[in-house]
């Protein structure tokens, strides 16, 4: 088995027998937060293992899986609070996945530093580079590292029962014993690594995958070229293109040499290739940046953050450059900044009136230089709502053209006609501000004007004041009025934020350039009572949804309300993990996630009159039957860490669009088992507009006496699904993956005349 001998190859690499080694680091949290904990590499090559000299038994671990990048120096908000004290040479921040906090280190020499850090990097590379079969023998060389409680390189039959309830299989003592006397060849009484391998191979065994394979193999052993062909094209609905796949795909996942050279696939194979990529419910195509990318941005769903720089809460959060950070590499293309005057002439950042931490204007800004196009080269926009004097405007608009430089907008594209919006094609790697300006493209008035400069949202539209900590200075409560920043003013070019005055206004007097903010409650009622006309805006001209102020806790809306009339920049809270952030990420996990998603056909036709309360009406109304039959379950986390406590798991989908399409069917519970549950259930959807639906697997640990636990979820635009035999691979509730956890379903999509659907790959 290739991973069992994987450690002692690692431990031949230099770095890594420094990390095996273990080391002494001091962990800092703060300025007066630096504490001295053992850290080092457990054995499974996988596993950072630490625990302070004085804390017992005490322990903490986590997986290289975790951990995203590694930055050397002082390249976080607190290695540079502490620079003065110790040398960038010695410090290093481990970066993770999703929205687990840094972990900032300082070691004691820049040798071992630079060991840490570059065996981390090569273990990151190692555990990225992992084809399916070498990630599955890690996954259970682990297991065995966990269960062999004696650390004898052997487990016994106490240790495998132990494993069992660890793995989350409830199995009876018997049926436990009698796997373990036929994995034990050597007759010794405990499994080694290569019995243990055989033990895991026989608990594992997929029936209902075996079936599937019965049905198309002739001799039952093995999946000829023309019988995978048929299973392909019948069941996966891979039509003309089965032939040339079949070839692909045995040359791909075939583990056997002999089943290679008779052109045939084994049932090893045959499971590997349905839990790969290519048999994932996801199109593996749409996952690629394969849209349209020439379109006016108003053509564009576009990811967007509200209140970006907080980490947590609206009211007592702690405001970072690390929330930008998150929120771009997210693939986010919409940034928000507060600003307000601040100390010595430097404008800052913080949710005013409230006792959040406060950021420096000129962090962000290089921040936002630095991250804006590491998972993106379209278009970031920075939103901002501005507080500040007009001295310290000037000081920002400095701060911006210094920065940013040849990035930033700052005037119209040549060659672009000024009637429409350029298309995020013409405007890669560039930064455009959304602010007030004076005047529009066209004009060039005096140098300052005399305006509400806030572009205070809650004030704006009409709603509750964003509830605050503190009374808002008098001054504040008084001069309403302000002056514009000329400087300020000239960098915004596409983005000018006005106020909405209704939709008869907006088509008679609005510009193209010209954008609105909404509450989510102004923008839900709009959508309500005029939802075409909200359409036809929202193909001409940008609008911004944000929520509303009374989630100071930093909830979200559901965004699919917006998206249904097109607007483009629905703002979410990216800190607050949870069902609306599911969705954002899967709408916007397709298009090679690059923050902008073309929006269906008739939000971009003028002469369309589409309405979601009423999609009957529009002309291209082509509603789809949806059957998902949620056949098993693989390995589901374990959500309550008690000894003994297993998971009652059930499966719950569900469908976001228009109003009638908003949907939720779901399975039976199983007892008693999270390792292998099998339900067999198929759920029935009619669909209504699909290119506007988004389906959210959901898996529920069920408890009678109490809420549901959560236990992973899958979310994908219904237009992104592969009819047939699929795996979901599950993600965490922060959106991580958390393999090998998945379910295996069998999906089909009909017209609901039972004709074949228009261009759909069934």
């Amino acid at each position: 088995m290739t991973s069992a001998s994987s450690p002692q190859r690692l431990q031949d690499d230099p770095h890594i027998a420094v990390m095996m080694a273990g080391s002494t680091l001091r962990k800092v949290k703060s300025r007066s937060w630096k504490k001295q904990r053992h850290f080092r590499l457990l054995e499974d090559g996988l596993t950072i293992w630490y625990k302070s000299r004085w804390a017992g038994r005490g322990h903490s671990t986590f997986s290289v899986t975790e951990v995203e990048a590694v930055r050397e120096g002082h390249q976080s908000e607190v290695l540079l609070s502490i620079a003065e004290e110790f040398p960038a040479s010695h410090c290093f921040t481990l970066v993770f996945h999703g929205r687990q906090g840094n972990l900032d280190l300082v070691a004691d020499s820049p040798e071992e530093a630079r060991a840490w850090v570059q065996g981390v990097r090569k273990l990151i590379h190692k555990a990225q580079t992992m084809d399916e079969k070498e990630r599955l023998d890690q996954w259970v060389f682990d297991w065995f590292q966990k269960a062999d409680k004696n650390k004898d390189g052997k487990m016994n039959f106490k240790e495998v029962k132990t494993l069992l309830k660890m793995m989350n299989v409830e199995m009876n003592e018997e049926h436990a014993l009698h796997l373990f006397t036929m994995a034990d060849k050597s007759e010794s009484g405990s499994l080694e690594i290569e019995e243990f391998v055989l033990f895991y191979k026989m608990l594992t065994q997929r029936d209902e995958v075996w079936k599937v394979f019965q049905d198309y193999s002739g001799d039952g052993e093995k999946l000829m070229l023309e019988e995978l062909e048929s299973f392909l094209k019948i069941e996966q609905h891979e039509g003309e293109q089965s032939g040339r796949r079949a070839k692909e795909l045995i040359g791909r996942y075939e583990p056997s040499e002999t089943a290679i050279k008779q052109e045939a696939m084994s049932l090893d194979g045959f499971q590997m290739y349905l839990c790969s990529q290519e048999g994932s419910i996801f199109r593996p195509e749409l996952l690629e940046l394969q849209q349209d990318m020439s379109r006016p941005l108003s053509h564009y769903f576009i990811s967007s953050s509200h209140n970006t720089y907080l980490l947590e809460d609206q009211l007592r959060g702690h405001s970072s450059v690390e929330a930008y950070i998150q929120a771009l590499k997210r693939g986010c293309r919409c940034v928000e900044l507060d600003c307000w005057d601040g100390h010595d002439g430097e404008p800052i950042v913080y949710h005013g009136h409230t006792l959040t931490t406060k950021i420096l204007f000129k962090d962000i800004i290089s921040t936002v230089k630095e991250y804006a196009f590491k998972a993106s080269d379209f278009p970031v926009i920075l939103s901002l709502e501005n507080h500040c004097s007009v001295e310290q405007q000037t000081v920002m608009a400095r701060y911006l053209r210094q920065i940013l430089g040849d990035a930033l907008l700052v005037c119209p594209l040549g060659g672009h006609d000024l009637q429409h919006l350029p298309p995020p094609q013409e405007l890669k790697s560039k930064i455009l501000l959304k602010a007030k300006k004076i005047g529009g493209l066209e004009s060039c008035p005096d140098d300052t004007l005399t305006d509400e400069v806030s572009d205070d949202e809650e004030l704006a539209n009409g709603d509750a004041d964003s509830p605050s900590t503190e009374d808002p200075p008098a001054e504040k409560k008084t001069d309403k009025k302000s002056k514009l920043s000329r400087e300020l003013s000239d960098l915004v070019v596409y983005c000018k934020s006005v106020h909405f005055h209704g939709f008869d206004h907006a088509r008679s007097h609005a510009k193209f350039y010209e954008m609105s903010s909404f509450s989510e409650s102004k923008a839900r009622r709009l959508a309500k009572e005029a939802g075409a006309d909200f359409v036809q805006y929202n193909m001409r001209q940008l609008s911004r949804v944000y929520p509303g102020g009374l989630r100071t806790d930093s909830s979200n809306y559901n965004p699919q309300d917006m998206w249904n009339v097109g607007c483009q920049i629905v703002a979410l809270n990216f800190q607050t993990a949870g069902l609306e952030m599911d969705l954002n990420d899967g709408l916007f996990r397709q298009n090679g996630g690059c923050g902008y998603v073309l929006k269906p056909d008739f939000m971009r036709d003028a002469t369309s009159r589409f309405n979601p309360e009423k999609p009957e009406e529009h002309q291209g109304y082509k509603p789809l039957r949806l059957a998902v039959q949620v056949i098993s379950g693989q390995q589901l986390p374990k959500v309550n860490q008690k000894e003994g406590s297993i998971v009652d798991p059930l499966v719950r989908v569900e469908v976001y669009g228009v109003p009638k399409d908003q949907a939720r069917e779901e399975t039976p519970h199983i007892q008693n088992n999270g390792f292998n549950p099998v339900w067999n259930k198929t759920l029935n959807f009619v669909i209504h507009t699909p290119e506007l639906a988004l389906v959210r697997f959901v898996v529920e640990d069920y408890d009678k006496a109490s809420r549901n636990d959560f236990i992973g979820q899958f979310t994908l635009p219904f237009k992104c699904m592969q009819t047939g035999f699929r795996h979901i691979h599950l993600l965490s509730k922060d959106g991580t993956a958390i393999p090998p956890s998945s379910l295996f379903v069998n999906i089909s999509i009909s017209a609901t005349d039972a004709s074949p659907p228009d261009g759909w790959r069934r």
